[in-house]
């Protein structure tokens, strides 16, 4: 009856979680051992990580990791084999496996913690390891279970699936970061102990992202790419790619016109989307989001003049509370429209 409660429990927190992004890993809970019941959450918080990082690194691309692609198994037959499919895979993995892990090195989980393999061997000149590295084998494991689980065809769209998954763990490992103490007499450093840490995940969205601009199309037996999926065994990732490609995203179609709402193909198009223009703080490649979006998809940037309301003024008053003026400013924003000319608005926005 425990067992049970705590089965429903777990399904329910990962519905709740990935329900809005379509991601159905409680399949895999009803099915799967009730001895990993214990890292659901953090699966489903290691997942939901990957996909509002998805949304960043795309926000003012064409395609911007919507809702509709966040489906990470083949059963259905209607997944794509596209670049994008290849990142929401490998950042969802990574997810998966990065907060796993880090949750392991917190102790949050009963069997297991740091990794302390390496302790006392001599690591380069002048360092030995030491301290707490973060257990990124644990991590890979579970994620491998979890995700992996997830698909269950055998056919050229599911070995994709399993390899950009792989490529995803294989991320994590390749930016962790050394940290090292010094230790001497008089802080002189002469010997320092070191440990290997997990990077900011943000660096793991840039790492990825850059991964998926150089992205290797595999040319496949097109029967292959239209045939079914089956239950019923497996092949592995190695037989089918080149074991030189394991640490890169692939795919095997290209995507489609992003551009225009294609209905059938779940593609919403760019017309109404925001871009950004005259933009102190955004980057080049941001500032250049409205030719990308609107001008070279054949759409117009319309100008909307918007009120903002922010907080301003604020005071500390004893004891204990800020006070704060309510400012308002008028700021423009724009958007991709068909229709010609420009358009003022004076909707009202809080900041």
């Amino acid at each position: 009856m425990g067992d049970l409660f705590m089965l429903r429990v777990a399904v329910g927190i990962c519905y709740a979680t990935f329900s809005a992004s379509a991601w159905s890993v409680n399949n895999f809970l009803i099915t799967g051992p009730k001895a990993y019941l214990t890292y659901t959450t953090s699966v489903a918080l290691g997942a939901q990580s990957g996909i509002e990082e998805c949304k960043f690194q795309f926000a003012w691309e064409r395609w911007n990791c919507p809702e509709n692609a966040l489906q990470l198994s083949t059963h259905n037959r209607l997944r794509s084999a596209t670049r994008e499919t290849s990142f929401i895979h490998a950042i969802s993995s990574a997810g998966v496996m990065y907060t796993i892990t880090k949750n392991c090195s917190m102790g949050d989980f009963e069997n297991c913690g740091c990794d302390e393999s390496k302790n006392g061997k001599t690591g380069g000149h002048g360092w030995i390891w030491g301290g707490c590295s973060d257990n990124v084998e644990f991590g890979e494991r579970i994620s491998k279970l979890f995700v992996d689980s997830l698909e269950k065809g055998k056919d050229a769209r599911a070995l994709m699936n399993l390899h950009n998954n792989r490529a995803g763990r294989l991320a994590v490992r390749a930016i962790m970061k050394r940290t090292c103490k010094c230790h001497g007499i008089s802080g002189s450093c002469s010997i320092q102990t070191c440990w290997l840490q997990l990077a900011d995940f943000r660096e793991m969205g840039d790492y990825l992202k850059a991964k998926y601009d150089r992205a290797l199309k595999i040319e496949m037996d097109k029967r292959q790419l239209r045939a079914g999926n089956s239950a019923e065994g497996r092949w592995a990732p190695a037989e089918a790619f080149l074991p030189s490609a394991e640490a890169e995203l692939i795919f095997l179609e290209e995507s489609p016109d992003y551009c225009t709402r294609n209905s059938s193909l779940g593609v919403s198009g760019t017309e109404g989307r925001e871009c950004l223009q005259n933009s102190r703080n955004a980057s080049r490649w941001e500032q250049r989001s409205c030719g990308r979006l609107c001008t070279e998809c054949g759409l117009q940037v319309e100008e909307r003049r918007t009120e903002a309301i922010s907080s301003c003024n604020c005071k500390f008053q004893w004891c204990c509370t800020v006070r704060c003026d309510q400012c308002r400013r008028v700021v423009n924003r724009y958007y991709c429209s068909s229709s010609p000319g420009r358009a003022w608005s004076a909707r009202k926005a809080s900041a």
